[in-house]
């Protein structure tokens, strides 16, 4: 169930699943989008899973500042993703019970914490979830047949290699100057050897782990 499709007085559910991601370069063959698309499909998976969550219209900007100098790429920052979120969370919080931000990207991960703390704190129930993918960090082969499982005709053809060393390897650099200071095409990665097949398998293992960890959240909330 899609809270865009409805109208007011037909908004029920307990759950408002809202998809967070963003909007910045994912190398030359995967959209700008890519982390947004993968937030909503799974968002979306968990509603066809369970009656009770209502999904809302995608978020889709995020800090991405580690991207910055790849054309495309659009950051909120910070500072502003935390206030939209806080605010967000406590309009939502007038009509669902329980609030749940899908995330897409890693870059927004320490923001979300930040402002899940801050709503808790004023007793708003919500949870940030980000899938637990196995394999490279950006753009590169999860990423990329998580894509071609979405949506094959929105991946090009060119799927190069990017920086191929572990992350805690680049990150002295990435914190520095970024992904470009690492990476010339954007990617974390190869691509090498990703295929539809893989991502749904991946898109599977990340929403059982979704479904997993919002039916602990709820018996938590009931105990």
């Amino acid at each position: 169930m899609r809270l865009a499709d409805l109208t007011w007085p037909t908004v029920t559910g307990e759950v408002l699943a809202i998809p967070l991601g963003s909007t910045e370069q994912h190398g030359p063959h995967l959209p700008l989008s890519t982390d947004t698309d993968i937030a909503r499909a799974l968002a979306v998976g968990l509603a066809a899973r369970r009656a009770d969550v209502v999904v809302a219209p995608d978020l889709p900007y995020g800090a991405s500042g580690e991207h910055a100098g790849f054309p495309g790429t659009l950051s909120i920052g910070h500072e502003a993703l935390e206030l939209v979120l806080v605010e967000l969370v406590r309009s939502a919080a007038e009509s669902f019970p329980h609030v749940l931000l899908v995330n897409g990207h890693g870059g927004n991960v320490p923001t979300l914490a930040k402002a899940v703390a801050r709503l808790r704190a004023e007793s708003r129930d919500v949870l940030a979830w980000s899938p637990p993918w196995r394999g490279d960090a950006h753009a590169g082969r999860t990423e990329t047949s998580v894509q071609l499982a979405l949506d094959p005709a929105r991946v090009g053809d060119i799927r190069a290699a990017g920086a191929t060393a572990g992350l805690a390897e680049l990150m002295p650099a990435l914190r520095r100057g970024g992904l470009r200071a690492v990476t010339d095409n954007g990617v974390l990665g190869d691509p090498e050897g990703s295929s539809a097949e893989e991502g749904q398998a991946l898109l599977l293992e990340a929403l059982d782990h979704l479904e997993a960890t919002v039916v602990a959240w709820l018996q938590t909330d009931m105990a």
